[in-house]
């Protein structure tokens, strides 16, 4: 049943944290389920006049670089050479790896076709800090960029009496955090960014991030830090074997 986003009270937040785990019920890895969490957000959130109003919906988590699929790990290799940074490439560096991904341009349904996102290198503060988006991120869902980038045991216990963290854009025109502005944001008419996630098992977290052609006030975007605890159900419970599909060519 689709639920009006501008209207996002009480009532429609408990109805799309029910759906939200009948949708992702009995999927055999973390990336399937992520997709059907997405495809959910993207079909069911809806403006007043019944229209979608996400244009595009994403799911990412922090993932070891060293535990990446032979292909996402080559991403992150010539991502992180074409920054020109000079960093040691290590097995226990961060990526923030896609998960999921569904919109309406055929090329934002698979996560495979992403030419930017597929795997981004987190090695280092001082080079997260060059991506605003994945900072400003960071820094709202409460955290330094020093935890996310080289997770300490200290920092898992820290993490685990966390609360679910919000990162809202309420006008993403001409905002400083949303990049590719006249290719992205004008062109699909993108009003609102609202990103909320947590954290999963060893340290690692997880962002849904909607882009929407309808604006999403404070208060809306403060209940989906609740929606996000449900989100978490539905990831925590897969191993590490459990979370990518085989690429195309596998398939």
């Amino acid at each position: 049943m689709p639920i009006d986003l501008t209207r996002f009270g009480l009532g429609e937040m408990l109805r799309c944290c029910l759906e939200i785990r009948r949708v992702a019920r009995n999927e055999p890895t973390m990336e399937a389920t992520a997709r059907r969490v997405c495809g959910f957000f993207y079909d069911e959130l809806t403006t007043p006049e019944g229209a979608r109003a996400c244009a595009l919906v994403r799911c990412y988590k922090t993932h070891a670089y060293g535990h990446l699929p032979d292909d996402l790990r080559r991403f992150a290799k010539r991502a992180l050479r074409s920054n020109e940074a000079e960093v040691e490439l290590t097995d226990s560096m961060r990526c923030l790896t896609l998960l999921a991904t569904v919109g309406d341009d055929p090329s934002w349904n698979e996560r495979h076709l992403s030419k930017g996102h597929q795997a981004v290198p987190l090695p280092s503060p001082q080079i997260v800090q060059r991506a605003p988006m994945i900072a400003q991120l960071i820094h709202e869902f409460g955290l330094a960029l020093s935890d996310v980038v080289q997770p300490s045991p200290d920092v898992m216990r820290k993490l685990e009496g966390k609360t679910y963290g919000v990162f809202h854009v309420a006008e993403a025109s001409g905002s400083p955090y949303i990049p590719a502005q006249a290719q992205f944001v004008e062109r699909h008419a993108i009003r609102s960014v609202l990103g909320f996630g947590g954290s999963l098992a060893g340290g690692d977290l997880f962002a849904v991030i909607l882009f929407t052609r309808t604006l999403i006030s404070n208060d809306i975007a403060d209940r989906f830090r609740t929606v996000a605890l449900d989100v978490k159900g539905c990831l925590v419970p897969f191993a590490e074997d459990e979370v990518f599909e085989p690429g195309p060519t596998a398939r």
